[in-house]
């Protein structure tokens, strides 16, 4: 062989290896021994957790399993007792909400963090209001383009909102609900977290907020649910964790599992309950 067919085969070689895809790339987050302890309570214990891109995913778990407390950690409510966080390839150390805000992850509380005292368009765009000039405290909003943005953002979710200038705090509980999912379905950028989504909502709410949720599949946004719906758990995910007294003691694909399992990892018994039971 020649040494000018050498170097054209060698550069294939290498051309094809580069193509091989970095299957670490794919981790959006990853914890290793994530702990939370108040004072003497051990809340959250060396939680390593691993969550694709593109992958959604339950945390389920019996009331003060830690499930809330895991999730503090990685928004950056809380600072964790001990253990790493990675997220999108970088070890981060999220110091307040908005700093995980900022890197692309967005969560829907359980409180739905709402001001009551403003409208729909000014609670969607809360914090990243649409100004004319951005001069700080003497900016001055951009009320139409955030009130044709704010029909786009429920358009897309398929919330429907007869007034959206009517104040948040005279607006029914689900449709509060809605408002802070579709805003956080809108802006999410590479993680979405919902701490019980769908909450006291009637049928067709819970069926509106569902189809959000199949529809941020389809746009490849990983997401992190807690539910203690386990038919909705095993409709809309792929992957469920099961935490139990602050540890992780479970980790099943949904199409492999059932409620009468799920529900033996949170209780750590055996015992037979219907899939479409809620465990409380």
């Amino acid at each position: 062989m020649n040494q000018w067919l050498r170097k054209i085969l060698c550069g294939a070689i290498i051309m094809n290896y580069k193509k091989v895809p970095d299957e670490q790339s794919k981790v959006i987050l990853k914890t290793e021994g994530l702990t939370k302890y108040y004072g003497g309570v051990k809340a959250l214990q060396d939680a390593d957790f691993v969550l694709q891109d593109g992958e959604h995913v339950a945390i389920v778990g019996d009331n003060g399993a830690g499930k809330s407390t895991f999730v503090r950690q990685i928004t950056g409510t809380e600072i964790p007792t001990s253990g790493k966080i990675y997220f999108d390839g970088k070890l981060v150390n999220f110091n307040s909400p908005l700093e995980a805000r900022n890197a692309g992850i967005e969560t829907v509380y359980q409180n739905l963090a709402l001001a009551d005292d403003l409208d729909v368009p000014s609670n969607i765009f809360l914090g990243r209001e649409e100004t004319f000039f951005n001069l700080g405290p003497f900016s001055f909003l951009n009320e139409k383009k955030m009130l044709e943005k704010s029909i786009e953002v429920l358009s897309k979710t398929g919330i429907k909102i007869p007034e959206l200038k009517t104040q948040m705090g005279n607006m029914s509980g689900g449709q509060r609900q809605c408002v802070s999912i579709s805003r956080s379905a809108s802006f999410a950028s590479k993680l979405i977290i919902m701490d019980e989504p769908t909450a006291a909502l009637g049928v067709q709410e819970t069926t509106q907020v569902e189809n959000i949720i199949r529809n941020l599949k389809e746009r490849g946004i990983p997401l992190i649910m807690i539910s203690h719906n386990l038919r909705q758990v095993l409709d809309l995910v792929e992957k469920i964790f099961v935490l139990r007294q602050g540890k992780i003691v479970g980790e099943v694909e949904t199409a492999k599992t059932d409620g009468n399992e799920i529900v033996s990892l949170i209780t750590g018994v055996k015992q037979n309950v219907h899939a479409q039971a809620t465990y409380v």
